[in-house]
């Protein structure tokens, strides 16, 4: 009972924190107007300032900020036990996480639509602005190099997977284009392509689908079937993030993340109903006849001193990020989720509403994790269940922080639940993988956009400039390779002309052309909350200008501002340790700006009260006033 009790728990604590702390956050803090102009009517260009639908947009912030983040982080963290990872993921996003989207959400809002980086350098100071689009850059990288990875992992994995993927994608163009011309309603067809999808799911080993799975992903039980290649997947998968990158939103991006909405609540739907399942009625029946399993927390409430592992402060927080609180999540607060929203009140759904919903996610990820891999894993002889389930998968430090000892604990545990709804194995498993590669990708096509903004936005910034009188114009010098960055086509292919020269790289001895960005991951953990934390010194310089409460802001941000830097030192000293230099060069680079950005903005601090940033580096707006009642 006690699995049950803790999603039930965290539910409930969920939805008091939405109607209370939320609803307080959106009418007393950031005063929510819904007849003020908001950017996707004021600056709308039909490509990226769309006025849409809370609900489309929901779940395209939704699927953009979850990826993998929220299944790789809690299904290793409770390596230190579920206790400590349970209470970070529960009270981080409702108090950190949740406001942090919901604030840089806002922010942007105010602010025509601009990045966080771009309006860190009006409420802060301009050389912020520089440092922390450099972040944002090196950030995207590393999730642009390792994305494609995880997703061709999953495929190699779970080859059942493949086609209810791919099929998305023309149906999500179909979808797009059919509502933006006709002005149909989205539902109906989205709910139809859910009906397709679970269908592909189900018949993805038989006939035709399972030739093509097989095809491009292999057979995991066929050593003689390895379908494509590692480095061929980070190849079509980055070349898919450009052209949804270039696209106008409506076309793909925000019909594919509707439909993956969609099929991933439905799922987490049905893993619910499957722990509920099997709170009452135990497992499914470990051989035919035999007793339905109990369920029962199999794993440690708390374990300080995991073998090999580092030590739980602050590793628990660094490890934990989606799920409890991601830096990357203000890029889609600010990067695209502020040009779409056509209403400022449906900000406390869209920012706040989705990270509860990821902390919900994270939740039962633990629960699957350390009550659903009970319940039994692995085939035939090497069958086990009970607590020797989870000791198998957490065993020591390195046994469990592999990439697919990560994802496989979630899929299998998850898959547990949905086998004690009568589900058959192999569509369980086959839905799982469906789920994790749906939300990964749905994370590299969103990431793909916003390093494409980051790197105009830089470009437009260091691109030279004609002079007239000794004074810079407005109009860019052409010819020079900064100019050419400037536009989205160049900017997007340089984004992932970089994404892929450090992914072709084998990630480490032993490993496949295509796993580069391995070689970079150990960073990004620290990177992503440090991140945060500048989000944070960002959303309170903007409160405190406007003579607002920023307290609520300033400590959450002070703590992801420390946190991070005290992992990041003692990585530091392991990358010395282990000859990493190039490892040790990124974080002793992000360490410096880190220190510059809170140095630059003491130096304002107080003669920044009460004082309104200059709005002149503000997009400017189209004929369309855009003031109107939602």
């Amino acid at each position: 009972m006690a699995t049950i009790a803790i999603a039930l728990g965290a539910l409930i604590l969920y939805l008091v924190a939405y109607h209370t702390y939320g609803r307080w956050l959106g009418q007393k803090i950031f005063r929510l107007n819904a007849e003020a102009k908001v950017p996707s009517i004021e600056l709308e260009d039909g490509t990226d300032y769309v006025p849409t639908e809370k609900g489309i947009v929901f779940g395209h912030h939704f699927t953009s900020i979850a990826g993998t983040g929220p299944i790789v982080g809690p299904a290793l963290a409770v390596i230190w036990g579920w206790v400590p990872a349970l209470l970070w993921v529960i009270f981080g996003s409702i108090l950190i996480g949740a406001v942090h989207d919901f604030g840089a959400l806002v922010v942007s809002l105010r602010s025509k639509g601009q990045t966080v980086g771009d309006i860190a350098g009006r409420v802060i100071t301009k050389r912020t602005r520089i440092l922390f689009l450099t972040v944002l850059f090196l950030a995207l990288t590393i999730v642009l190099a390792i994305f494609g990875l995880v997703i061709a992992s999953v495929f190699k994995n779970y080859p059942q997977a493949i086609f209810p993927c791919l099929i998305q994608i023309p149906l999500a163009v179909v979808i797009g284009v059919t509502i933006h011309r006709k002005g149909a309603n989205i539902l109906i067809p989205s709910l139809i392509s859910l009906v397709v999808m679970y269908l592909t799911v189900a018949f993805g080993n038989v006939g035709f689908l399972g030739n093509f799975n097989e095809y491009l992903g292999g057979d995991p039980s066929n050593p003689d079937s390895n379908g494509l290649s590692v480095i061929s997947w980070v190849m079509l998968l980055l070349g898919y993030s450009y052209v949804a990158s270039v696209l106008p939103v409506w076309t793909l991006l925000q019909p594919r993340d509707y439909i993956n909405s969609l099929q991933l609540l439905s799922a987490l739907g049905l893993v619910v109903l499957g722990l509920v399942a099997a709170c009452f009625f135990g497992g499914a029946a470990l051989t035919p006849g035999a007793e339905r399993p109990a369920l029962e927390i199999v794993a440690p409430a708390f374990n300080f001193s995991p073998e090999g592992a580092p030590s739980i402060f602050p590793f628990l927080f660094i490890t934990i990020a989606c799920g409890a609180i991601s830096g990357f999540h203000c890029l889609v607060s600010s990067g695209t989720s502020s040009k779409q929203l056509k209403c400022e009140s449906d900000a406390q759904f869209v920012g706040y509403g989705s990270m509860l919903t990821e902390g919900f996610l994270a939740v039962l990820v633990i629960l699957a994790c350390i009550s659903g891999l009970g319940l039994g894993t692995g085939s035939g002889e090497s069958f086990i269940s009970g607590s020797a389930a989870f000791e198998a998968r957490y065993a020591s430090w390195d046994a469990a922080k592999g990439l697919g000892a990560k994802v496989g604990a979630f899929v299998e545990g998850s898959a547990n639940f949905l086998k004690s709804l009568g589900l058959p194995a192999k569509f369980s498993i086959a839905l799982m993988g469906v789920f994790v590669a749906s939300f990964a990708a749905t994370t590299l096509d969103t990431a793909c956009r916003l390093q494409r903004y980051v790197v105009q936005e830089l470009a437009g910034t260091l691109a030279p400039r004609h002079r007239v009188n000794g004074k810079r114009t407005g109009e860019f010098v052409n010819g020079n390779p900064l100019f050419w960055l400037t536009n989205r086509h160049a900017a997007t292919l340089f984004a992932i002309t970089i994404a892929f020269l450090i992914a072709q790289l084998p990630g480490g001895e032993g490993k496949a052309p295509g796993t580069g960005g391995l070689l970079l991951w150990p960073l990004f953990g620290a990177i992503n909350q440090l991140l945060a934390g500048l989000a944070f010194l960002v959303i309170t310089f903007w409160l405190r200008r406007r003579g607002l409460p920023y307290f609520l802001a300033l400590i959450p941000g002070i703590l992801m501002l420390i946190l991070p830097a005290i992992a990041m030192s003692l990585n530091l000293r392991d990358f010395a340790d282990n000859n990493s230099w190039l490892l040790f060069g990124f974080g002793f680079t992000t360490i410096i700006i880190e220190v510059w950005m809170i140095v630059e903005a003491i130096s304002v601090w107080k003669k920044s009260k009460g004082i309104l940033e200059s709005n002149k580096d503000s997009p400017k707006a189209t004929d369309n006033d855009g003031g109107r009642s939602c």
